[in-house]
């Protein structure tokens, strides 16, 4: 008996996926930097001695989030303009897919790790909780960085929204047919 698997069917379950898991990402990315960062900002996390912990606990799962978010994403991208040969996919999305990996793994093994050392107080008995000048240039690169982000998501988001739209629109007419 043999198997051939429907193309058609694979390319459409891949698409759904990569716009769950995107959508998932950008909505998790704008809680924590619109909600999550500013409420602890504003009840004081910056003044206390602690907060270079807390915010690198916080950083630390969602980053690990993040990266599996990007590479279910790549991975998507990937299956789908293998499989679907018929797509008009632009060619910059496997690209922009793996650039949106590698910004995960800079933000998982350098930008966070770097801001939580330098925010670290290693005296106990210094009162002084003033922030770092390179902490705040840290963060000015991070919010570009955060920036590029919602732009490369919200394109791919976007470019496959858009494909699974035209595929429902001939599926109907095909139907119609």
């Amino acid at each position: 008996m043999t198997v051939i698997p429907n193309t058609e069917a694979q390319s459409s379950k891949w698409r759904t996926i990569i716009l769950i898991t995107l959508a998932f990402w950008v909505s998790g990315s704008l809680l924590l930097d619109l909600i999550v960062m500013p409420t602890l900002y504003a009840t004081g996390m910056m003044a206390a001695s602690d907060f270079a912990t807390t915010g690198y606990s916080v950083f630390w799962i969602f980053n690990r989030i993040e990266l599996l978010c990007a590479a279910l994403a790549l991975t998507g991208v990937l299956v789908v303009r293998r499989t679907d040969l018929n797509a008009s996919l632009p060619r910059w999305v496997v690209p922009l897919s793996v650039t949106l990996l590698a910004l995960t793994l800079l933000y998982t093994y350098a930008l966070t790790p770097e801001m939580s050392s330098l925010g670290l107080q290693l005296n106990a008995f210094e009162s002084s909780t003033e922030v770092p000048a390179a902490m705040n240039q840290m963060h000015m690169g991070y919010w570009l960085l955060e920036l590029f982000k919602f732009g490369a998501a919200g394109a791919l988001l976007g470019t496959y929204y858009n494909s699974m739209k035209r595929e429902a629109s001939s599926s109907i007419k095909d139907l119609s047919l």
